[in-house]
C-alpha cells in the first residue's frame, strides 16, 4: 500500500498511537495545534537538523528504519555536545506519495527506538508530500550548565571521546555494496571482508549513537560534536575560541577495523580519521591539569592549526570535510 492510498489523517493517527505514551514534563502531546511541556531547569537547549534524500542519505544503501534512528541521533548529539540531556522532539516528515506504508512505518519504528534509547519523547511535528523524502527534527533538551565552542584557552589539551573515521569508512563500504543491509535485524554481508570487520564500520554510519557528555562536562572548557570531520570541526572550535591548535597524528585513535578495511579499500586510515564526517564523537578541550578519561590528541595554541606527523613535522592543513554548497 502507498501513502496516497492511506491519506494524511490516517498516517497522523498511526503516529499518534505509536507515540501516545507521555514522559515526565509533557502536559499535552501529539494531537493539538501545539504541544505543552513543563521546563524546570536552568537552561533549555534547542537544536534542529534536516536530512534530505540524495544529500544526507541514499536509499540505495539505507533502510527507512536506519534513517529514522539516525535522524534522532544526530539531533541528540548536538544536545549532548552542549552538556545537556534530550527531553522532547518535534518531527517534520515529507515523502513521495508513492512511498510505501511499510517504509513509513519502519521509519517511525527507528525514530521510536532511538527516542527510547535517549529517554526522549516525540511531542508533535508536521507531514507533507514531496518529490524526495525530507525529514527534519527539532530536539529540546535541558542543561544545568551550557558548554559552548567558545571557551578553549591556550595550553588546554584537546580530546576526542572515542575512535574516529569509522563512519566515513562505513559509508565508503556501503557505496561499494550499493544495497541496504538490515543490520537492525541482524543481517550480515560477507562478500567484501569478514563481517566482524565490516559491521562496526557500517553500523557507525547507518546507526550512529550519540555520546553522552556528562562524564566530560565538569572538565570541558569548550566542546562540540564531530559531524563534518575532525579537522574542519576543530577549526570551527578554534575560530569561536580565537585560538589555534596542534594535533598529533600518532595520538588520533583509530579502530583495528578501520585500519583493516582501509588497507582493503586502498585508502589511508588517517584520511578517514582526520576528514571523515558523521562520527558524532565529542571534541572538547580541558585544562592540562585535569584528568580526563578520553583520548588526548593535541593542545590549544595561540593561533593557526597544525597537524604534526609521526616524524615531528607539521603538515599543511586544509578545510577538507563535509560542507554544504561547496563546489
Amino acid at each position: 500500500m502507498k501513502l496516497f492510498q492511506v491519506g494524511e489523517l490516517a498516517l497522523l493517527e498511526k503516529v499518534r498511537k505509536q507515540f501516545s505514551s507521555r514522559m515526565q514534563g509533557v502536559t499535552l502531546g501529539i494531537g493539538d495545534d501545539a504541544a505543552a511541556v513543563t521546563l524546570k531547569y536552568p537552561y533549555a537547549l534547542v537544536t534542529s537538523d534536516m536530512m534530505v534524500e540524495g544529500v544526507h542519505f541514499n536509499f540505495s544503501w539505507t533502510t527507512p528504519y536506519q534513517l529514522g534512528h539516525k535522524l534522532v541521533s544526530v539531533n541528540v548529539s548536538d544536545i549532548y555536545a552542549m552538556g545537556g540531556k534530550p527531553q522532547f522532539m518535534l518531527l517534520n516528515f515529507a515523502a513521495n506519495r508513492d512511498t510505501t506504508l511499510q517504509a513509513f512505518e519502519r521509519f517511525f519504528e527507528g525514530v521510536r527506538d532511538a527516542l527510547d534509547l535517549y529517554g526522549a519523547s516525540l511531542i508533535g511535528g508536521d507531514m507533507s508530500s514531496s518529490e524526495k523524502m525530507v525529514v527534519a527534527a527539532t530536539v529540546i533538551g535541558k542543561a544545568e550548565k551550557v558548554i559552548k565552542r567558545k571557551g578553549a584557552q591556550t595550553g588546554d589539551k584537546i580530546y576526542v571521546s572515542s575512535v574516529l573515521g569509522d563512519a566515513a569508512c562505513g559509508l565508503e563500504i556501503m557505496k561499494r555494496i550499493s544495497r541496504p543491509i538490515e543490520i537492525e535485524k541482524g543481517e550480515k554481508y560477507n562478500k567484501l571482508l569478514k563481517w566482524q570487520t565490516v559491521e562496526p564500520l557500517v553500523k557507525r554510519h547507518l546507526l550512529p549513537q550519540a555520546r553522552d557528555a556528562s562524564v566530560f562536562a565538569r572538565s570541558a572548557t569548550a566542546m562540540m560534536d564531530i559531524s563534518d570531520g575532525l579537522v574542519i570541526d576543530l577549526s570551527r572550535l578554534c575560530k569561536e575560541s580565537d585560538t589555534g591548535a596542534e594535533i598529533y597524528t600518532q595520538n588520533i585513535p583509530m579502530s583495528g577495523e578501520l585500519r583493516s578495511a582501509s588497507e582493503y579499500l586502498g585508502m589511508p586510515a588517517l584520511d578517514f580519521a582526520l576528514h571523515g564526517g558523521e562520527d558524532y564523537e565529542l571534541l572538547f578541550t580541558a585544562p592540562k591539569e585535569k584528568k580526563v578519561k578520553a583520548f588526548c590528541i593535541g593542545e590549544i595554541t595561540r593561533s593557526g592549526i597544525k597537524i604534526i606527523g609521526e616524524n615531528g613535522k607539521a603538515k599543511p592543513v586544509t578545510s577538507k570535510g563535509y560542507q554544504h554548497f561547496e563546489v
